[in-house]
């Protein structure tokens, strides 16, 4: 394909935020009441955490959010600027500025919602022993409406797109706009990605996910999602074989693609649910010397599979390359990569 026909292929909606990264110990943990590997969004207890980690004299910034996160590995693997687009919402601040320059950097067309009295989003990244904690503090994020998402120039990108993937943590914000842009891929024939994201998404914002998942082409997530998942629903399993088949056999709102399942689980084999049957992969092993952190392996693990499927590549080479990319982004801090992939 020549690479004007990938303008626009893949779109990301989301929630930018932007990482807070620093090692920290046990008792800054505790301090705060964060668990190890957690995902969750912040209460008024952790506030301070914010300046307490922006105080640390190892403390990185870096454009992150889940969906963001994805999409600009998606764009680094693809190498073609402009190939992918964004949409989410920032603040008109010194962060919403970042972000902006980061994603015209990455090669993203992203078009950013900016909220006049909200700050832009942030999220602390609590890294202990290479295992990162994330605790999103949502702010302007937050403040996503599908009014932005009607206007011509930007639903002009959800026109344009092939491939939609929006990660779980926009169902707390804008379950409209998720609607919106699945009912047209549905229409469309276009293939709609969505990712369990958290176990609190599973739990707390069931209805949401319900309603999206009958959209849903492709579902993302890893094991401890996965069983949280079952669990909400009853399902009397904590077999990941099991559940990503019964989430692959879920209604589907659309008869033209068939939903196929991708649940990682840590250095454990991939597992993709597809057409009745269950596939494993194995992933890239890493020496624990060389983990720098955990924060956004599963994010650049989509981001990964995406490059290879707006390519119409087949699933074991979509899941080659995202175990490529996930290997790629834990040897580094939160989810950066070098300068060009070297993945073929």
């Amino acid at each position: 394909m020549a690479s004007s026909s990938y303008e626009g292929i893949l779109l990301g909606m989301g929630n930018p935020l932007l990482d807070i990264s620093a090692v920290v110990d046990e008792p800054f943990l505790a301090k705060y009441d964060v668990k190890p590997g957690n995902a969750i969004l912040a209460e008024d207890k952790h506030l301070p955490m914010y300046d307490e980690l922006a105080s640390k004299g190892n403390v990185e910034y870096i454009a992150g959010g889940a969906t963001q996160n994805s999409i600009r590995v998606a764009q680094w693997m693809l190498q073609i600027p402009g190939a992918t687009s964004y949409i989410g919402c920032i603040g008109k601040d010194k962060f919403g500025e970042e972000m902006k320059k980061n994603a015209q950097a990455a090669g993203i067309n992203a078009h950013y919602y900016e909220d006049e009295n909200a700050p832009t989003g942030a999220c602390a990244v609590c890294v202990v022993g290479g295992e990162r904690s994330l605790i999103a503090n949502l702010s302007a994020a937050n403040c996503y409406k599908s009014e932005h998402l009607k206007k011509p120039e930007n639903w002009a990108l959800v026109e344009k797109a092939k491939y939609i993937y929006i990660a779980g943590f926009f169902l707390t914000v804008s379950p409209d706009s998720i609607q919106l842009v699945a009912e047209h891929a549905a229409a469309t024939n276009k293939v709609f990605l969505m990712n369990l994201s958290a176990p609190f998404i599973c739990e707390f914002f069931r209805d949401a996910q319900e309603k999206a998942l009958p959209y849903a082409d492709y579902i993302f997530g890893n094991e401890t999602e996965a069983r949280t998942f079952a669990k909400v629903r009853g399902w009397e399993t904590e077999n990941v074989e099991e559940i990503a088949l019964k989430i692959s056999q879920l209604p589907k709102a659309s008869g033209t693609h068939r939903r196929i399942t991708v649940i990682t689980q840590g250095r454990d084999p991939v597992v993709v649910a597809d057409d009745g049957k269950v596939k494993t992969f194995p992933v890239i092993l890493l020496p624990k010397e060389k983990l720098v952190d955990t924060n956004g392996a599963g994010d650049a693990f989509v981001g990964g599979f995406l490059s290879q499927l707006v390519q119409e590549k087949s699933i074991e080479e979509c899941v080659r390359a995202a175990c490529y990319a996930a290997n790629v982004i834990i040897q580094r801090s939160g989810c950066t990569y070098p300068e060009k992939p070297d993945f073929n």
